[in-house]
């Protein structure tokens, strides 16, 4: 009897020290991320997602991490997104330039997609008077840009997410599933070459990967201070892009790691 209460007793004290470690390796795969959704959490750790979810709850309660919706982030990630006034007013000379460089890969009689971003944007405005050129795109300012300015214009339906200015969601699925286009001009909040692209909001990341298998090209815009960066949810690999548009002060490294995965690399 004695030697059964003693078993007991350890199995009691074993449950705890299991969640302890479960617990640890949890934390150590958010910090190593910087932000990871359950889903993936659950299958990392063997675990249902009801157990990462109490595991969750219990690191952010030490302040370890922080909850967010669909996930969790490292309590040092910074995935607040700015307003678009405020991202279009950052490196404009440089969005410019990418946008000069970008405008040159587009064909008079295409039919393009444009991606919301304010270096998307930047491609829009060098849009005007292109009367044979379709554009197909979720971003508000890109469609109020060429709103009668030349090209034929189709707007994606759906949610419109307030701090992009961009239609996403499951509803956008509608139009996109039925349509290809020649070259979908894209952006990314982050890129690297371990996640690809990534952005902070699950609902854009959705719409972004819907738009990838429809064109025939992607390129991507995007300014090289974004490269070694990730964020919350997975927007697109590596393997989905056939081009990077951005600035000189691409790292010669990336450039070369790029172009090994078969990234062809402009710098405007």
């Amino acid at each position: 009897m004695t030697e059964q209460i003693l078993q007991d007793s350890a199995k009691v004290v074993a449950l705890p020290d299991l969640a302890a470690r479960r617990r640890q390796r949890l934390a150590a795969l958010v910090e190593a991320r910087g932000a990871a959704r359950l889903e993936e959490l659950s299958a990392a750790l063997g675990v249902s997602q009801a157990t990462v979810r109490r595991d969750l709850n219990a690191l952010s309660a030490t302040g370890r991490l922080r909850r967010v919706h669909g996930g969790v982030v490292a309590a040092d990630a910074r995935l607040d997104e700015p307003q678009f006034e405020d991202k279009a007013g950052t490196a404009a000379a440089e969005k410019e330039r990418i946008a000069a460089a970008a405008v040159k890969l587009i064909s008079p009689t295409d039919t393009i997609y444009l991606d919301s971003g304010s270096t998307v944007l930047a491609l829009a405005r060098l849009l005007h008077g292109w009367d044979r050129l379709t554009v197909v795109t979720n971003s508000l300012p890109a469609a109020m840009e060429l709103a009668g300015r030349g090209p034929r214009i189709i707007v994606v339906g759906g949610e419109l997410r307030a701090t992009s200015r961009a239609i996403v969601g499951p509803l956008t699925r509608h139009l996109l599933d039925e349509i290809r286009v020649d070259r979908a001009f894209m952006g990314s909040y982050a890129l690297s070459l371990a996640d690809g692209l990534t952005t902070t909001d699950p609902s854009e990341a959705y719409t972004k990967r819907l738009v990838l298998p429809r064109a025939n090209e992607v390129v991507l815009l995007a300014d090289s201070s974004k490269l070694g960066s990730r964020s919350f949810v997975a927007a697109g690999q590596l393997r989905d892009l056939d081009v990077l548009v951005t600035d000189r002060r691409l790292d010669a490294r990336a450039a070369r790691a790029l172009a090994r995965r078969g990234v062809r690399v402009i710098t405007a």
